[in-house]
């Protein structure tokens, strides 16, 4: 068997063990001055970034700052711009504001009043405007029919108050009416208005507005027409005597001028007007001839009127 110097062999392991450990720490200490050299050099780009983004941060506030200032000029160019062009709209439209003025306020009023109205003044209202659509009215007729209808007195009130009736047109309409159907003298229609409630002005307007007269003027043809509507109104249910209806005219302020025209124009028989009286009395009462002639003779008929009417009358 062949011998082994020890000794030898120990001084070989020691020194290949010397060789591996400086080798091993001669990769670890490089490895380390790797790292150490790499995390230097982040340390380094994380401070260059910190000193750089403030810097950034600064300069965007800086833009940001100078925008918000030129957008604020520009926001105060186009305020005044918008200024300018709201007054002259404003300017443009002040003719057109003083032609709708009176509309707005009114129908602004109406709005306001509607707004705060209770249930109850608000369908009163309502039936005013009803009747004001097919009929005339005086404010205190208006008022009157309200409470007819069971309205309470204030909601009445409240919606002749705020039913924009013009009462002057009211009257007009009033007297209108009365002519179509009958005649009247321009005193008996304006105290005809007044008693449906109208002001005496109000009752003046209606009545020149209807007969086309005004109170400083007095048309003839007019107010002698509507003599003789009335004359003939009067004689469609009633008789009379040519003096009788005279009268009768006079007393409803028809001037004697035109009364006498009515009379003159009315058409009537004046026998026969006789005949119808005489017979009138007879349907209540029992006369002799001679006191049925009286009658009829007080009653303004001529003495050969009132034989006629006695005799047709079965005398």
């Amino acid at each position: 068997m062949k011998k082994v110097n020890f000794l030898k062999y120990l001084v070989a392991v020691l020194s290949i063990s010397f060789v591996v450990w400086g080798c091993g720490d001669s990769t670890s200490n490089d490895e380390s001055r790797t790292r150490t050299s790499v995390e230097a050099e982040t340390d380094e780009a994380k401070i260059i970034n910190e000193k750089e983004e403030p810097k950034e941060s600064s300069m965007k506030k800086d833009i940001d700052s100078n925008k918000d200032d030129i957008d604020g000029k520009k926001s105060d160019t186009d305020s005044k711009k918008n200024d300018k062009k709201e007054s002259a709209k404003k300017d443009s439209s002040k003719d057109d504001d003083k032609k709708d003025i009176k509309s707005s306020d009114t129908s602004s009023k109406e709005d306001d009043a509607t707004k705060n109205a209770t249930t109850g003044q608000k369908n009163a209202l309502k039936e005013a405007k009803s009747y004001l659509s097919f009929s005339n009215f005086s404010y205190s007729g208006l008022v009157d029919q309200l409470i007819f209808e069971q309205y309470s007195k204030e909601d009445a009130t409240w919606a002749a108050d705020n039913c924009g009736a013009d009462w002057n047109e009211q009257a007009a309409k009033s007297a209108e009416s009365y002519l179509s159907f009958s005649g009247f003298s321009r005193d008996s229609l304006i105290e005809q208005l007044e008693y449906e409630g109208f002001t005496h002005d109000q009752a003046v307007y209606g009545t020149d507005s209807a007969m086309g007269t005004s109170s400083s003027t007095n048309n003839n043809s007019v107010t002698k027409e509507n003599a003789l509507k009335s004359a003939k109104s009067y004689l469609s249910y009633s008789s009379f005597s040519y003096s009788g209806l005279k009268e009768q005219l006079i007393y409803e302020k028809f001037s004697e001028e035109d009364a006498t025209y009515a009379v003159d124009n009315c058409g009537a028989d004046w026998n026969e007007q006789a005949a119808k009286t005489a017979k009138s009395y007879l349907s209540y009462s029992s006369f002799s001839r001679a006191e049925l002639i009286d009658q009829l003779e007080y009653e303004g008929f001529t003495h050969e009127q009132a034989e006629y009417g006695a005799t047709q009358a079965g005398y």
